[in-house]
């Protein structure tokens, strides 16, 4: 470090930079000694000199800390200014972090205006309910909104029964199982074909799975899935699943010599 009797032209005591840049004398005196950035020169009277260049490093620092980074990441993040190159590429890095960040930004208001819209609709005060919508929407599993409709015990059920890497499959196989039931609508199979009935198997495996056979559960499940009027793409979706799963549902058990719906009704 050049030591300089005074200030001299193109140099900056700590306190300016701090003032420049807008952070504490404290804060540049703390990344001194974690490394981060360091002085070019001091004055003979011991006062801790800093250039444009610096200024620009500390742009760096201060725009990767806000966007949530660590010291330590950041250490790792710093580009070398040497060449106009060099400051090119650590512009483009922060532009890259910052579209990054505005992207989960982007995520968490959509998310937030969806929570917004499930608790108007929901009517009443449940933060536990509310608490299972947000995993969900850090999960993007597009079904959060049953959450609403499940009372306590189910939604205890679950959270027993699951966590969020079992429940992220189970739903990715509900619906590509779903998706499958509403191409066979399209394409007019028979409920009573075979690759129907092997697709009604898989599930109903699915029900067995999420009840882990508990058949008491299976009035709740259906005056859950019992849509009347489709109010968005996942329950109209879920209307034509129901309706073409209902005879093909009853081919099924009809084979097995058993309906485990009117069994647990009776």
């Amino acid at each position: 470090m050049a030591k300089h009797r005074a200030i001299p032209p193109g140099f900056m005591t700590v306190g300016e930079v701090a003032k420049k840049i807008g952070v504490t004398v404290r804060t540049l005196q703390y990344y001194d000694k974690e490394g981060l950035l360091s002085p070019s020169a001091e004055s003979e009277g011991g006062r801790r000199l800093y250039t444009d260049k610096d200024l620009v490093t500390l742009h760096q620092i201060t725009s990767l800390k806000s966007l949530g980074f660590s010291l330590d990441d950041i250490k790792q993040r710093l580009i070398s200014l040497e060449t106009p190159t060099d400051v090119a590429n650590a512009l483009t890095e922060q532009a890259d972090s910052i579209r990054e960040k505005i992207e989960q930004l982007t995520a968490s208001l959509a998310a937030i205006e969806q929570l917004k819209e499930e608790v108007l609709q929901m009517q009443t005060v449940n933060f536990k309910k509310y608490a299972d919508i947000i995993v969900n929407l850090q999960m993007k599993n597009d079904s959060y909104y049953l959450i609403k409709r499940f009372d306590d015990d189910t939604l205890d059920h679950i959270r027993n029964r699951f966590d969020k890497e079992s429940g992220l499959n189970f739903v990715d196989r509900f619906n590509r199982l779903s998706d499958e039931i509403v191409q066979f609508q399209k394409e007019n199979v028979p409920p009573e074909s075979e690759k129907c009935q092997q697709v009604v198997k898989e599930y109903w495996g699915l029900i067995m799975e999420f009840t882990n056979g508990d058949m008491s559960m299976l009035p709740k499940l259906m005056e859950i899935g019992n849509i009347d009027t489709a109010t968005n793409a996942w329950e109209e979706r879920q209307k034509i699943v129901n309706e073409y799963l209902e005879p093909a549902l009853q081919v099924y058990f009809s084979k097995l010599g058993v309906n485990p719906f009117e069994e647990v009704q009776g």
